[in-house]
This record gives C-alpha cells, structure tokens and sequence, in this order.
C-alpha cells in the first residue's frame, strides 16, 4: 500500500469516527462545548501522530485511547493549585471532617448501652429540654427517681466515653416538652 493510500484511509477513518468521539466526549465532560474542544484535541493529536499509527491495528481503540489520555492531561492542567507557603493555602483549608463522625458513632454507641428508663430521662431532659416534673409525670414516677435516673445516666455516659465528666444543662423550667 502507498503513503498516499495510506493518508487517505487514515483520513477517512478519522472523519467516520468523528461522531463516536463526540459521543464519548460528552460522557467524559458533560459539557457540549468542552466534548466539542475535546474531540479537536483528539483529531489534531491523531493527525500530529499519524505516523505512530500501524495500519492494520484497531483504529478505534487508537484513536480512543488518545481521547481518553487526553481528558486525563486537561483535568490535570485545569486543576487548581496554590503554592503551599501563600496566604491563599492557608484560608482554602478545611480541617477534616471524619473524627466528628467517628465522635459521633461513639457517643450513639455509648447512648444505646445505658439502661432504657435512664437513657430515655436523659434524652427527654438534654435534647427535648423537658422539665424533671414532666419526665416524671410522662413515665409514672417521682421526681427524685427522675433525677437519679438523669444523674446515673450522665455518670455512666461519661466513663463509657472516658470523660471526667459531662458538662451540665440547667433543667427547663416552665418550658413546653413535646409530645
């Protein structure tokens, strides 16, 4: 086969795919006018590499892995980056977020292991803000049960979670409790 044969199937080839890439490169990018400026990219790097193509071979897998390298390189180069001793780096910073979640599954952890009757005090009292005369006349009981209960629950919450002990919270009075 000739150069020339060669040009021009290699040509014909490109303009047939021309429709799939675009295709693809909408699925890379999401965008019409980024898939559109990919698939530029990707002819004109398939044109300026002709010559590393072997005739014979899967043109398609070529020429879409070409595509492909390509996105990868344009998100490298849009990323964004900031020299690490600007002033820039330090007010992007975000601290991380995971140990409040890992807090947070040991505190739920802790809860659910105290006793029904004092976890449900505890919970009506901190989260609801109920009053101790409400606890007490919701679960039948006095107020001073209410209140060890409460106390009990808060002592042993603190050593399951190797606290000295948990910060307080006045009891609401006067205030409505939901139902």
């Amino acid at each position: 086969m000739t150069t020339a044969t060669t040009t021009a199937g290699f040509d014909l080839d490109l303009r047939d795919i021309l429709p799939r890439l675009r295709v693809y490169a909408l699925s890379l990018t999401r965008n019409a006018d980024r898939a559109d400026d990919l698939v530029q990219q990707t002819a004109l790097k398939a044109l300026a590499g002709r010559a590393s193509f072997q005739v014979g071979t899967n043109f398609s897998g070529w020429i879409f892995r070409i595509q492909h390298n390509e996105f990868i390189s344009e998100l490298r180069r849009n990323r964004p980056t900031v020299e690490l001793d600007s002033p820039a780096a330090y007010a992007v910073h975000e601290p991380p977020r995971q140990e409040h979640g890992l807090m947070l599954r040991d505190v739920l952890g802790a809860v659910l292991r105290l006793p029904r009757d004092g976890r449900q005090a505890l919970l009506q009292s901190q989260l609801e803000g109920c009053s101790h005369r409400e606890i007490a006349r919701r679960a039948g009981v006095a107020i001073g049960t209410v209140k060890s209960r409460i106390s009990r629950s808060r002592t042993a919450l603190a050593q399951l979670l190797d606290l000295p002990s948990l910060p307080g919270r006045a009891e609401a009075h006067g205030q409505a409790c939901p139902a």
